[in-house]
Order: structure tokens, then sequence, then C-alpha cells
């Protein structure tokens, strides 16, 4: 039995989709725990470019079950559209169970991001306005809608009515549209129709199948420097995508898990505001932008793009217990001169090794580097052994600052274009 699990080691889009796609194929079961559909990750399949924000990277795989975990906030109408997108595609022999404990993104969440975000002015996180905090917020309130409320229509209606009597006063404080109950109940009945055959028990399905040794996966969304405990407080994501917050998103035992695969872009990129310590204003940045096609897959806004900082990486190995890194789009980083890595920083004059709590402490770091030679290399190689000397100790340097083994290595944005050892 293999328990593997997929984490984002920096502020996320490290490439998670790909290698849990790539994992995929030796997995009974791939999971997602947490986060809801503000997180994109993009899969190539015959050919084709899908762009998955809610379904699990397993469902273009016919003997894969989907499972879309307690610890997910799900928008029901945007997952609806997910999925005939994949069905227009002719991928229609998918396998998903939706947890009946996940709490639902409501039309109301959308409402209130956007409204709060605007309220912030020139002090905005950079939410994706997807309504994830929101509907977080609701579901520690006691007061959200949970997937398997759809399945039971009468207490349906009750719930939603106690509901928007909260909701409703403070769209109205805002200045914003109050929702009627009966045409927001008939919506939800109506997606809950639609919805029905997936959703089901996944904390029982999930134990079940540990006990009868299938393979599961894991699939973390953001990366660790987005936990709402670990991260750049407040600019953050609303829940832990971190291995550790797997046994309670997920309903599994902690013990189960015995693979980490800390997924890590050969630089460091990230979306919305937030210090950035190694953050690049100049034409090696644009240059890897441009080469790395570093755009959000949901919003579609350029990611601010910096040198790889392993401060960051270090610290998040460590918290989460890494067993390996997968090293991502080391392509990108062919020919581009002064290669650097942040190694610590020197904050008020000092040096220090670790990643301040306080972000104006954070905001204060500059980088300290350490140099490398450029590398190039041909498409055709096929195993770490082929890599030109300089490429090698790029990745070495990472192994001995970490004490990680770095056994997964991209070198292309195709599934093949994978190196394992």
């Amino acid at each position: 039995m293999s328990v593997t699990v997929i984490e984002g080691s920096q502020w996320g889009d490290e490439g998670k989709g790909k290698i849990t796609d790539y994992l995929a194929s030796q997995s009974d079961i791939v999971v997602r725990f947490q986060g809801g559909n503000n997180a994109g990750h993009t899969i190539c399949f015959n050919g084709k470019r899908f762009a998955l924000r809610s379904l699990p990277s397993g469902i273009f795989n016919s003997n894969i079950t989907n499972v879309i975990a307690d610890g997910v906030v799900l928008n029901p109408f945007s997952l609806k559209e997910e999925i005939e997108g994949i069905k227009s595609s002719g991928i229609t022999d998918f396998k998903l169970l939706i947890s009946n404990r996940c709490h639902l993104i409501m039309p109301y969440h959308l409402d209130l991001d956007g409204a709060y975000e605007n309220l912030l002015s020139d002090k905005k996180i950079g939410t994706t306005k997807k309504g994830i905090g929101p509907c977080y917020v609701d579901k520690a309130a006691r007061r959200g809608i949970r997937a398997g409320d759809l399945l039971e229509k009468d207490f349906l209606k009750e719930k939603l009515k106690d509901t928007l009597k909260v909701k409703n006063l403070e769209l109205r404080s805002l200045g914003l549209k109050e929702y009627d109950l009966e045409d927001l109940y008939n919506k939800l009945v109506e997606i809950g129709d639609y919805l029905k055959k997936y959703i089901a028990d996944s904390q029982y399905f999930l134990i079940n199948a540990l006990e009868e040794n299938k393979n599961i996966l894991f699939e973390g969304a953001q990366g660790m420097m987005l936990d709402i405990d670990r991260g750049t407080y407040p600019y953050v994501t609303s829940s832990s995508p971190s291995s550790n917050y797997v046994s309670q998103g997920a309903g599994i035992p902690p013990q189960a898990i015995n693979r980490v695969v800390a997924i890590c872009k050969a630089y460091t990129t990230r979306v919305g505001e937030g210090p950035f310590p190694t953050e690049l204003h100049n034409e090696i940045g644009d240059l890897i932008r441009e080469k790395g096609h570093e755009y959000g897959t949901v919003t579609k806004r350029p990611r601010r793009v910096g040198y790889l900082d392993l401060v960051v990486v270090k610290r998040n190995l460590k918290m989460s217990g890494a067993s390996e890194i997968a090293l991502m789009l080391f392509d990108v980083l062919e020919n581009i001169d002064h290669l650097k890595i942040c190694i610590n920083y020197e904050l008020d004059g000092k040096i220090i090794d670790y990643v301040p709590a306080s972000l104006n402490e954070y905001s204060r770091c500059k980088p300290i580097y350490k140099e490398f030679k450029k590398f190039s290399f041909s498409d055709k190689i096929h195993s770490f052994n082929e890599l030109p000397i300089e490429a090698k100790e790029y990745i070495s340097f990472i192994e001995e600052f970490t004490g990680v083994k770095v056994k997964i290595l991209s070198i292309g944005s195709d599934r093949n274009a994978t190196l394992v050892r």
C-alpha cells in the first residue's frame, strides 16, 4: 500500500498538477483534501491542455476514483461547468466521489469576497474572489451549507432560510443585493439533482480503501507559504495545503501516510500581494516569466517571479516531513546567465536562516545569494546522469542544503519530459 501526499513547497503554482498526473497512474484513488476552485492545475491529456480547478487530477483515468474530500470548499455550479467541459472533450468514463461533509461555496460568498477585498483599497490581499474565504468563515461559524444537505431538500430549505437571515444582513450592510430564499433554493435543488450521484461519505470510502491496501494519492492545492497558519499571513489562503492537514481534511490517520513529495519550482513565483525577498524586477525576471508561461491558471494574472529561495523551501520541507523533492520547470532556467539561489536573509544588518513570522520583518529581509553557472541540455536526455555538470551542481546544492533528495526532475511540459531516479 502506498499513501502519497503531493504538496507545494513555495507559494503555489509549483507544477503539482503534472506530478500528480504522473503519479496518478500508479494510484487507485486521487484525493483533493483542502482549498477550492481558487487553485488551478493544468493537465495535458491526449494532446490537449485542461485547466482543472476542483476536479482531482486523476479524472482522465477511468480506473481511478477521484475524491473531493471533507476539507475542500466546493462551488457546485463551477464544478458542473468543469464536469461538462471534460465531457464535451469525450471524457465520460470517470469515477468521482464528493464528500457529503464538504462545504459549498454559495453565490453570496463570491459577492462578499469581492466586496471585502475592495474595502481594503491599496492593502488588498490579492484574493481570487472565488468565495473561498467567506465559505470557510461560515464553516467555522457553523452556518455553512454542505454537499450532503443537497440530498435532503426539506432540511436544505430550513437551513438556507436560517443562513440567509445572517447573510442578507451582511450583504445589506455592504450595499449588496440580497438573495431571495425561493430563487436560491430552487437553484440548489437543481444543482443537487445534477451532483447527487457523486455525493457520498468519503471518510467511510477512504478508511475502507486503506484497509484494502489501495494506493492513494493526496493532491494539495496552493503551497505551504500560503498556509493559513504558517504562511505570510494575512497574504495567505484560507486553508492548510500541508501534508500535515491530510488526516484532518480527508479523515484518515496520519500514520497511514508513507510518502510526501514536495513540489518545488526551480525558481520562485507568487501571485497576489505579500513579501517576496527574491523577486526580480529586471530582464531576467521577465525572461523567466515568458519561458515558464507564468500566468495564473485561474486568474490569468502575471505571476511575480524571483530566484529560488531555499530558506523558504528548507523550512517547509522540515515542517511537512518531506521524503523527496520533485524539481519542476528546470528547463526554464536553461541558458540564463547569473543564476542564483537564496541561502540566507539579511534583516536589519543580521544574517538569519529562517522566515520571520512578522510581516514587517519579512518585508525588510534582503536575500543573500549563491551564484551558479548557466547550463543547457538536449531535450533528448532520459536520465539524471545525462545532465551537464552545471545542471547537476544546481540540483546537488539543493539536496545538500535541504537534506532532501531530488528524485523527480521536470524538464518540459509534456508528461514524458520527466526524469526519475
